[in-house]
């Protein structure tokens, strides 16, 4: 598809029609024990969720890495409380950062980041086909992909960013490697972030359509705590740590 935005406007993407498959979500955890958890940045129930051919990627794509070497999902599917709230956060450090953009100005900015509420367009992580990921050592570190940026610093966040140290290009390359062979592919402004499915994925990869709409998995209830009208909560501490398959 010509004149592909690596932001992946809301505008281009509305372009794609979604025909569900009805796939089911499964929880990755138990569908591949070789998969790691890492650690949360923001403070809320997460749920290890994603839908089934997904899962089966990530699977195949976990037996693929170096030996130490092991992938860790962030997220997958999250709730649409959640995201809303996600959404609101973002927009509301740019409002305070920004006091005199207009709110055209703060939706602009804040969807570059955060993926808006919308049926048309559903933000990926709702619809089970869209994860975070990363790798980590056999202690549960995670490995380089952003120096010499700060983790927190936007202009390390896309995939192609330029004067990366060579440890982080190296990880960032074995990383996409690894799962844009077993055939997710990546949101070139987030290095983090892949997906099989969705409008992102078509969109990239010039399919005719997605696959996967928004889901809510049977029987789900969200944590009380988490139906709240606030933004989320950063997690004290957080050093990107979490349990490895040994």
């Amino acid at each position: 598809m010509p004149g592909l935005s690596p932001t992946e406007p809301v505008s281009h993407l509305k372009r794609v029609p979604i025909v569900e498959s009805g796939e089911p979500l499964v929880d990755f955890l138990k569908y591949c024990p070789l998969i790691a958890l890492d650690k949360p940045q923001f403070s809320y129930r997460r749920e290890t969720l994603i839908r089934k051919t997904v899962g089966e990627k990530l699977c195949q794509a976990a037996g693929l890495f170096p030996a130490g070497i092991y992938l860790a999902v962030l997220e997958g599917w999250r709730a649409p409380v959640i995201q809303q709230r996600m959404y609101r956060t973002m927009w509301d450090k740019f409002r305070a950062k920004h006091p005199g953009w207009s709110e055209a100005a703060l939706r602009r900015e804040t969807n570059k980041f955060v993926a808006p509420m919308r049926l048309d367009v559903p933000p990926p992580h709702t619809t089970g086909g869209a994860l975070d990921v990363a790798l980590l050592d056999r202690d549960g570190n995670t490995l380089d992909m952003i120096s010499p940026y700060a983790a927190n610093d936007s202009k390390g966040f896309p995939m192609a960013a330029p004067a990366l140290s060579l440890k982080a290009k190296r990880n960032r390359e074995l990383l996409a490697g690894v799962l844009v062979s077993v055939g997710l592919t990546n949101y070139p402004s987030e290095f983090w972030h892949y997906s099989y499915g969705d409008q992102g994925w078509a969109y990239r990869g010039s399919h005719q359509q997605a696959i996967y709409g928004a889901i809510i998995p049977d029987d789900w209830m969200p944590d009380p705590a988490d139906v709240v009208d606030e933004p989320l909560v950063v997690v004290a501490g957080k050093a990107g740590r979490a349990s490895v398959q040994s």
